[in-house]
Protein backbone atom coordinates (compact mmCIF):
# COMPACT_ATOMS: atom_id res chain seq x y z
CA UNK A 1 0.00 0.00 0.00
CA UNK A 2 1.28 3.17 -0.81
CA UNK A 3 0.64 6.85 0.55
CA UNK A 4 0.70 10.08 -1.41
CA UNK A 5 1.45 13.20 0.17
CA UNK A 6 -1.02 15.12 -1.78
CA UNK A 7 -3.35 13.58 0.20
CA UNK A 8 -2.91 15.09 3.35
CA UNK A 9 -4.80 18.50 4.56
CA UNK A 10 -3.42 21.52 6.72
CA UNK A 11 -4.87 21.27 10.13
CA UNK A 12 -5.64 24.41 12.17
CA UNK A 13 -5.51 23.45 16.04
CA UNK A 14 -7.69 25.08 18.13
CA UNK A 15 -6.14 26.65 21.19
CA UNK A 16 -9.51 26.46 23.75
CA UNK A 17 -9.06 22.81 22.74
CA UNK A 18 -5.49 22.17 24.85
CA UNK A 19 -5.99 20.32 27.82
CA UNK A 20 -2.98 21.39 30.12
CA UNK A 21 -0.90 17.87 30.54
CA UNK A 22 -1.17 18.09 34.56
CA UNK A 23 -4.61 17.08 33.79
CA UNK A 24 -4.20 14.30 31.97
CA UNK A 25 -4.41 11.01 33.69
CA UNK A 26 -3.65 7.66 32.35
CA UNK A 27 -4.09 4.13 33.80
CA UNK A 28 -1.67 1.67 34.10
CA UNK A 29 -1.98 0.55 30.60
CA UNK A 30 -1.35 3.96 29.60
CA UNK A 31 -4.96 4.80 28.61
CA UNK A 32 -6.73 8.13 28.80
CA UNK A 33 -8.79 8.01 31.79
CA UNK A 34 -11.92 10.46 31.60
CA UNK A 35 -13.19 11.58 34.88
CA UNK A 36 -16.33 14.09 36.26
CA UNK A 37 -14.78 17.15 36.89
CA UNK A 38 -17.63 19.31 38.74
CA UNK A 39 -20.96 19.56 38.73
CA UNK A 40 -22.39 22.58 36.80
CA UNK A 41 -26.30 22.49 37.01
CA UNK A 42 -29.01 21.01 38.39
CA UNK A 43 -32.78 20.16 37.25
CA UNK A 44 -35.72 18.06 38.44
CA UNK A 45 -36.85 16.06 34.96
CA UNK A 46 -40.52 15.59 35.66
CA UNK A 47 -42.27 12.77 34.94
CA UNK A 48 -46.15 11.73 34.49
CA UNK A 49 -45.77 9.93 38.06
CA UNK A 50 -42.81 11.05 39.86
CA UNK A 51 -39.79 13.61 39.51
CA UNK A 52 -36.06 12.91 39.39
CA UNK A 53 -33.36 15.37 39.76
CA UNK A 54 -30.53 15.30 37.55
CA UNK A 55 -26.91 16.71 37.42
CA UNK A 56 -25.01 18.28 34.59
CA UNK A 57 -21.71 17.04 34.55
CA UNK A 58 -18.57 18.01 33.40
CA UNK A 59 -15.69 15.96 32.41
CA UNK A 60 -12.49 15.90 31.59
CA UNK A 61 -12.18 14.42 28.33
CA UNK A 62 -9.83 14.20 25.68
CA UNK A 63 -10.59 17.00 23.01
CA UNK A 64 -11.91 19.10 25.86
CA UNK A 65 -14.97 19.93 27.81
CA UNK A 66 -17.26 17.36 27.54
CA UNK A 67 -20.79 17.84 29.55
CA UNK A 68 -23.38 15.36 30.64
CA UNK A 69 -27.06 15.17 32.11
CA UNK A 70 -26.64 12.32 34.77
CA UNK A 71 -29.04 10.68 37.62
CA UNK A 72 -28.23 13.13 40.54
CA UNK A 73 -28.50 9.53 43.04
CA UNK A 74 -26.67 7.02 40.85
CA UNK A 75 -24.08 10.15 40.32
CA UNK A 76 -23.63 10.98 44.27
CA UNK A 77 -22.76 7.03 44.97
CA UNK A 78 -20.40 6.89 42.08
CA UNK A 79 -18.66 10.67 42.82
CA UNK A 80 -19.71 11.60 46.36
CA UNK A 81 -16.56 14.10 46.47
CA UNK A 82 -17.90 16.21 43.82
CA UNK A 83 -21.16 16.89 45.78
CA UNK A 84 -19.56 18.38 49.13
CA UNK A 85 -19.95 21.89 48.31
CA UNK A 86 -22.90 21.48 46.21
CA UNK A 87 -26.49 22.75 46.78
CA UNK A 88 -29.44 20.98 47.18
CA UNK A 89 -31.67 20.26 44.34
CA UNK A 90 -34.87 22.21 44.49
CA UNK A 91 -38.10 20.45 44.65
CA UNK A 92 -40.56 22.33 43.12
Amino acid sequence: MSFNVCNLKKCLSDEALIIPLEEIQLNDKLNFVEEPVEIMDREVKKLKQSRIPIVKVRWNARRGPEFTWECEDQFKNKYPHLFSNAQPTATS
